[in-house]
């Protein structure tokens, strides 16, 4: 009977472990679009606010009108 509970001990820990690793890269890959999200999110508050560089300095009358 030992034997047989230190074989399920055994095996429910080697689904633990893989859970756990399969668990990781979840929360790894979340965490990369988090960053990703917060770059893109600072991005356009600078573009908003006037920082955009180049675009800021447009006006409407530089846009050509979609027929031309």
């Amino acid at each position: 009977m030992t034997d047989e509970r230190i074989i399920n001990l055994e095996i429910k820990f080697a689904h633990q472990d893989d859970f756990l690793e399969q668990l990781n890269q979840v929360v790894t890959k979340q965490q990369k679009t988090i960053e990703r999200l917060e770059k893109e999110i600072l991005d356009l508050k600078r573009n908003v606010n006037g920082g955009g560089g180049v675009d800021a300095n447009r006006t409407a009358a530089d846009d050509k009108p979609p027929h031309y």
